[in-house]
């Protein structure tokens, strides 16, 4: 049995013609010779008005309630698109979550996919030519619904394809994967094949067309994804193990709303520093971009956050700063983090000098590095000048 997962992200079921050309493409897939399981996003932004309709009953919506109403977005789009795959005489049926056996951690909002019930679906494709599942969500030991966070779809169809042995395709409104965001720089061009590696960091490092978790499941599997544009037949982009090609830099991130957090005037001891990012990490922020330095004998220390944790932030570092006497905090907002990657740093030499020459005339705030990663912190106003710069720096 030739099985494939395709996954459709929320704007190509947007709207009742985008679901009937997805059935197509669908349908053509199946007089191929395949059985096709389904991943399908929630319609457009119908995620977004869900949680806005929550918060205006609630502040801040019971963990619990807020997954069983999220999940609604997913099952209007399953039915939906089995019903126009039906009405081309392919026989279809749609599953939710609790119906295909998909088992998850129980932290509501932010849960993690422990199981398939595999065995489930293998039998249903005796019956179906076609399986439109929920991504997204799962369910917990007592039964209840729960969602997966952000990218949760992505992260849904790679797992059952892991789970199955089988390739994932994932479509979107991009043509594939680029070394910039198009949107952005018109003339970034579309990679034929991108690592593991190379994608675990751009995704986390802001690129928007796979989330990170989903890649992290498909490395630890070595599951073949291959990306490409749901209305548009042009080749795509494979997402691999490795790359015989191995260019220097791959492509480019960029993540805005940066805040720079500096404390300064902390006791030379590491354990307090320590204790700092411990407390910090069990509020659940997730700092970026550390820095630490010893000025005659005091420690200053520089991260980074996200400026939309921004609201509860503070009053929890001045918490984990309770016990260390004379230490100040000043905030810097309106950073943005600009990074290249690419699995070829690893061998080549001067990178660095490149990338640091292409920034010359830009004030650089904080640097990173990995082995196959150059990440700096610039004032927003230079991104413009930044992007053109690397871009022609690294032939992006």
């Amino acid at each position: 049995m030739n099985i494939v997962v395709q996954k459709y992200g929320g704007s190509s079921v947007a709207t009742p013609e985008k679901i009937k050309f997805v059935a197509k493409k669908i349908s053509n897939r199946v007089q191929e010779g395949f059985k096709v399981i389904v991943i399908v996003s929630a319609m457009g932004k119908t995620t977004d008005k869900l949680i806005e309709l929550a918060k205006k009953v609630s502040n801040s919506p019971h963990p619990r309630e807020l997954d069983m109403l999220l999940t609604t977005g997913e099952q209007m789009s399953v039915a939906l698109l089995s019903i126009a795959l039906n009405d081309l005489n392919i026989s279809s049926k749609s599953l939710n979550a609790f119906q295909a056996g998909i088992f998850t951690t129980g932290d509501y909002n932010n849960a993690r996919i422990q199981k398939f019930k595999t065995d489930k679906i293998l039998s249903l494709f005796k019956i179906y030519d076609v399986l439109v599942i929920t991504g997204f969500q799962g369910i917990n030991e007592d039964g209840d619904y729960t969602t997966l966070g952000r990218g949760g779809s992505d992260t849904s169809a790679v797992a059952i394809a892991a789970a199955l042995n089988i390739n994932c395709e994932i479509y979107s409104d991009f043509a594939g994967i680029y070394t910039f965001d198009p949107k952005i720089y018109p003339e970034a061009k579309k990679l034929k094949y991108i690592t593991y590696d190379e994608m675990l960091e751009m995704a986390s490092l802001g690129a928007k067309v796979l989330h990170s978790r989903a890649v992290e499941v498909a490395k630890k599997f070595n599951v073949k994804i291959y990306c490409a544009s749901t209305f548009l037949n042009e080749e795509g982009t494979y997402v691999i193990a490795d790359n015989i090609e191995n260019p220097v830099v791959t492509g480019m991130s960029i993540l805005e709303n940066q805040t720079q957090v500096t404390i300064t005037n902390l006791p030379l001891d590491h354990e307090k520093v320590y204790n700092i990012f411990d407390k910090i990490a069990h509020k659940g922020f997730n700092v970026d971009m550390i820095s630490i330095i010893n000025i005659n004998n005091k420690l200053n220390l520089s991260f980074t956050i996200i400026e939309e944790e921004m609201e509860h932030f503070d009053r929890y570092l001045k918490e984990a700063l309770e016990d260390v006497d004379g230490s100040e905090i000043n905030y810097e907002h309106g950073y943005v983090k600009v990074s290249v990657v690419g699995i070829g740093m690893k061998t080549e030499k001067g990178v660095a000098s490149r990338f640091f020459r292409a920034l010359r005339n830009i004030p650089i705030k904080m640097v990173t590095t990995s082995e196959i990663k150059i990440s700096c912190l610039i004032e927003k106003q230079y991104l413009s000048e930044a992007i053109n710069s690397i871009t022609k720096e690294f032939e992006l």
